[in-house]
């Protein structure tokens, strides 16, 4: 995890000239986390290749084995996963240390809730602030008990029902998080566990669920969409493969796009429909990506991103498309930036929970980077540009929030003085090869 006690380790990123090559971005977080959950309530070995290793992952693994799943690496990127089965899960002996990740602590609360177990969340001084509500809300509905910090924050301490109480649950905000959190305490819930989402959010675990063994039924209604799960699931076991994390994808495809004369391939990358939002508005922007070898992997659409450096043009990103891009809007406020004209992001309001209050803090970094910004409620609205160079010479805050940090060290590839990152640890959360493969590329660190 994060030593917030450490040193913090400042970063700048410049280009020397156009970037270029193809390299790999490490597997998907969402279905990396979701690999080894499912796994550990499958009877038998799951095997998984691709596992993103950043330490929000790790975290999920350490979790997973204190509650008595075996879980291993074979190799690089290659895990086994001997699970406990559904209803399997034991009593963890100390505290479970989430680092970092909130979608560990989101998603394994769902799964403790309909265990009879007692399990303490804790974490990292950014995940302590962070609110754990909305998960609270619909698990305390299916029998589980709750003792946390002020304004249902961690520490967090939760007490599992079993039988857990079926529930069909209308998400108030779209969150994929929620909605798999629910999800996943219905699979040891008797009956049949229903989430209704108005608008569609990433969809890997009810793809994955079904992979495993489970019953998952989907069905659009005048409600939204509606996912159910018939509870006390028995999960068979499988071999995975994640393909490359989007969220990740997005800081050297913006590089590429706003560096002069650059030419990126970015391979194997995840484009799952609820996911690929990025991608649609960066090419909306006039963005010169293109798809090669588009094929189905695990279920999973993917494909490589080539990308060629090019002008961009602002636009009015419509709200909609939020869920299906809401950890790339960083890196989209920094594409924005060398657009011409204005982009408006709006309905943003999840943004604003996140790592970090991520639309104040990028809009008071971009500012002190000399870049034109309106901060509104629920988004931004970035002057770009038109391709110029920014200012820089500013040292901006990460606040201990991975994508700020990469967002800022994309930003400092086209400034006229350095920007620099104050601290480039939480990068490792999520994305612990950034600095080598921008190296590969043709970065200096």
């Amino acid at each position: 995890m994060t030593d917030a006690a450490a040193e913090p380790l400042a970063l700048s990123l410049t280009a020397a000239g156009p970037l270029s090559g193809t390299v790999t971005v490490p597997g998907d977080k969402s279905i990396s986390h979701r690999a080894l959950m499912f796994g550990a309530l499958a009877v038998g070995e799951t095997r998984i290749e691709g596992l993103l290793e950043g330490e929000d992952v790790l975290a999920t693994a350490a979790a997973l084995r204190a509650m008595g799943a075996d879980v291993t690496r074979a190799g690089a990127g290659s895990w086994r996963v001997h699970g406990v089965g559904v209803g399997g899960l034991l009593q963890p002996r100390t505290a479970l240390d989430m680092g970092n990740s909130g979608t560990s602590t989101r998603l394994l609360m769902g799964l403790v809730a309909a265990h009879p177990i007692t399990a303490t969340f804790i974490g990292d001084p950014s995940l302590s602030k962070r609110p754990m509500g909305r998960v609270v809300e619909p698990l305390s509905r299916m029998g589980a008990s709750f003792a946390a910090a002020p304004g249902n924050r961690l520490p967090l301490t939760l007490t599992g029902a079993c039988p857990a109480v079926p529930i069909r649950y209308e998400l108030p905000v779209a969150s994929a998080q929620v909605k798999s959190a629910v999800l996943l305490a219905g699979l040891n819930t008797p009956g049949r566990t229903s989430v209704v989402e108005r608008v569609p959010t990433r969809d890997h675990s009810e793809r994955m669920l079904r992979g495993f063994g489970a019953t998952v039924e989907v069905e659009e209604s005048a409600e939204g969409r509606v996912i159910t799960i018939t509870g006390e699931a028995e999960l068979r076991p499988q071999t995975i493969t994640v393909p490359g994390d989007p969220s990740s994808a997005a800081f050297p495809l913006v590089a590429a796009l706003i560096v002069p004369g650059s030419r990126v391939t970015i391979a194997n990358v995840g484009l799952n429909p609820t996911r690929d939002g990025l991608v649609r508005v960066l090419r909306d922007m006039g963005a010169d990506i293109l798809l090669a070898d588009e094929r189905i992997v695990g279920g999973e659409p993917v494909a490589d991103l080539m990308v060629t450096a090019g002008p961009l043009r602002g636009i009015e990103v419509p709200p909609e498309v939020a869920p299906s891009m809401i950890d790339e809007y960083p890196a989209l406020f920094i594409a924005a930036t060398f657009a011409e004209g204005k982009t408006v992001m709006r309905g943003l309001e999840e943004l604003r929970v996140k790592e970090s209050d991520r639309i104040a803090v990028m809009a008071a970094g971009l500012a002190a980077c000399g870049v034109g910004v309106e901060e509104l409620p629920d988004g931004l609205i970035v002057h770009g540009r038109g391709g110029e160079a920014v200012p820089g010479g500013a040292t901006v805050a990460s606040h201990l929030d991975h994508r700020i940090a990469m967002s800022f060290a994309v930003l400092g590839l086209r400034a006229a003085a350095p920007v620099v990152v104050d601290d480039a640890r939480p990068i490792a959360t999520s994305f612990p090869d950034f600095l080598p493969l921008m190296r590969r590329l043709g970065a200096r660190v």
